[in-house]
């Protein structure tokens, strides 16, 4: 299956993942870091031999994604703020999920101690808040429920099963 990751109307990447899970709401894939290099983001390094157990909802505006090394230790959580997933057949008869990226994230720690809002900035220079009102809603509500699991130490609770 294929994961496609959206912004602003173009692909931001396009990666391969295994299937998991799909209980009709949820879907959880596994996929290996794929971008070209690492990733350091100051609070975290992605790179390659990392692993991604990712989950997606149909009814839900953000996507967890349980970030492990190589060596299969535990890095962190990261949290995208998105659409409700759509899974689509392709022409080719693969299966595509289609994530739409709305800029804000969340990452939190192993242990919990860190729990950071990102990208707040990008997102309000998106214009989303102005173009589409209720997906800004559904955004921000995105962010503060999972900000407020994470910091009650119910993020792993959303992931199980």
């Amino acid at each position: 299956m294929d994961v496609v990751l959206t912004k602003a109307g173009r692909v931001k990447i396009r990666y391969q993942a295994r299937l998991l899970a799909d209980d009709g709401t949820r879907i959880s894939v596994l996929a290996p870091w794929s971008a070209p290099g690492v990733r350091d983001f100051g609070f975290v390094r992605f790179e390659p031999g990392d692993v991604f157990t990712e989950h997606y909802w149909r009814d839900r505006w953000y996507a967890v994604k349980e970030v492990r090394d190589g060596e299969g230790g535990l890095k962190g959580w990261y949290c995208d703020i998105t659409r409700p997933t759509a899974v689509r057949d392709t022409a080719e008869g693969g299966t595509e999920l289609e994530v739409e990226d709305l800029e804000l994230d969340l990452w939190v720690s192993a242990d919990g101690s860190e729990v950071l809002r990102l990208d707040e900035d990008e997102f309000e220079a998106s214009g989303l808040a102005d173009r589409d009102p209720d997906a800004g809603r559904q955004a921000v509500a995105a962010l503060d429920e999972l900000e407020r699991l994470a910091k009650d130490g119910g993020l792993p609770g959303i992931l199980a099963g």
